[in-house]
């Protein structure tokens, strides 16, 4: 079974130490390479071919945020989780725009950074307890108005969606193809103007749609 490629990009070298012992722990996963800066990052994937970037967010040259940005343009496939000391709700607010893949703290166990990998690697999203709760602002209109407007079927598969299922998961789950869930996924963006799997679960967890 082919590996699943990972680049850490972190610029303290004690950082990038223990998570590529970590990484290369984990059953299925190897470090293709390290990086120190975004720059190097971007340099890496236009010569390598990567699953997955693991992206601090403060780094000289060029910061997490914005090499973020460029990965998601340029290199579509690849899959984006920080790991950050921030847990800054505009900070994450801008990640998710972007349509970064997921976000952990680096407080995090190896467990959930085990977790993490596999979810996101399925095509999924991850993204730990304290990015949730961060997101969870009560100065955050609750939009009683939009979430009524929704179907109870609708409400069901945004549930399951913030709970990290993918369609075929959901379509299990409920007993329908994934091609209908992705039918719902579609009109859910479109009732709630927004762009991404990463939207739909911040509006879940700020409207009491999920814990």
């Amino acid at each position: 079974m082919k590996k699943l490629r990972i680049l850490i990009c972190d610029d303290h070298q004690i950082i990038v130490d223990g998570l590529k012992a970590l990484v290369g722990s984990i059953n299925g996963c190897e470090v293709a390479i390290t990086a120190n800066n975004g720059k190097e990052a971007l340099e890496a994937l236009d010569l390598l071919n990567i699953d997955i970037v693991l992206m601090d967010i403060d780094m000289p040259v060029l910061n997490g945020l914005d090499a973020t940005s460029l990965i998601k343009k340029k290199f579509k496939h690849v899959k984006v989780v920080i790991l950050s000391v921030h847990s800054d709700k505009g900070m994450i607010k801008n990640l998710i725009d972007i349509g970064v893949d997921g976000y952990l703290l680096k407080n995090c166990s190896k467990e959930e950074l085990i977790n993490a990998i596999k979810q996101v690697s399925g095509g999924g999203q991850y993204f730990s307890s304290g990015v949730t709760h961060s997101l969870m602002s009560p100065d955050e209109s609750n939009n009683k108005e939009i979430v009524g407007n929704l179907t109870s079927r609708e409400i069901e598969i945004l549930q399951l969606i913030a709970n990290g299922l993918t369609n075929k998961e959901i379509g299990e789950e409920l007993f329908i193809s994934h091609r209908t869930v992705d039918t719902h996924r579609t009109n859910l963006m479109k009732k709630l103007k927004l762009k991404n799997i990463a939207g739909l679960i911040s509006f879940a967890i700020k409207n009491g749609i999920v814990d």
